[in-house]
């Protein structure tokens, strides 16, 4: 038989669940860096649970569905949440601790990475554009404050990163919300 059988695609839109993902625990981390309290394990749990798994599950579902955009964003800022946090508890272990110079490398090669995926949202919404362009800013600052030290940058990253994540959250809701009204309440 040489027919097919075309099943329409049922499954959820997995995209809200890595923008909350990504959301919530980029707000919290930068609600640190913004200098109102230290790294705990409170930021280490979502990091690992949240950021991390709940992204990189998102992401896999976005390659299930074909969208490769939502599937390595997902999956790479999962692995980025899951590769600070490993960074994190080794050296809380005592293990070589990074240092200021490899921590400005490790942030600015992400800052270089979401630089492309910023170029990609220009032929987008505009929710992605701001997204991804707060994103880079984010990683580009940390990067900075990592190689100088200068710690009105690192407040300066904290506030931004503050905004990147609430830009996460606000997608991730008018994706939801929209969806579940079936027209546009809220604009991206």
């Amino acid at each position: 038989m040489s027919e097919y059988l075309h099943l329409k695609d049922q499954t959820s839109n997995p995209g809200p669940l890595g923008l909350y993902g990504f959301a919530l625990t980029t707000i919290l981390l930068n609600i640190h860096n913004a200098g109102f309290y230290p790294v705990d394990t409170m930021i280490m749990g979502m990091g690992i649970f949240f950021g991390g798994f709940a992204q990189f599950c998102a992401g896999v579902m976005e390659w299930k569905k074909g969208n490769q955009f939502g599937s390595v964003a997902f999956m790479s800022y999962g692995a980025f949440w899951l590769t600070l946090v490993f960074i994190w508890i080794v050296s809380a272990l005592g293990l070589q601790q990074p240092d200021a110079a490899s921590m400005g490398c490790y942030l600015g090669i992400w800052a270089l990475f979401t630089f492309v995926f910023f170029i990609q949202t220009l032929n987008g919404l505009t929710v992605g554009k701001i997204l991804f362009g707060s994103l880079t800013l984010l990683f580009l600052l940390l990067s900075i404050y990592n190689f100088t030290g200068i710690s009105w940058i690192g407040k300066l990253a904290g506030f931004e990163g503050i905004f990147c994540g609430f830009v996460a959250f606000y997608e991730a809701s008018a994706i939801m919300i929209n969806q579940k009204y079936g027209r546009k309440i809220l604009p991206m």
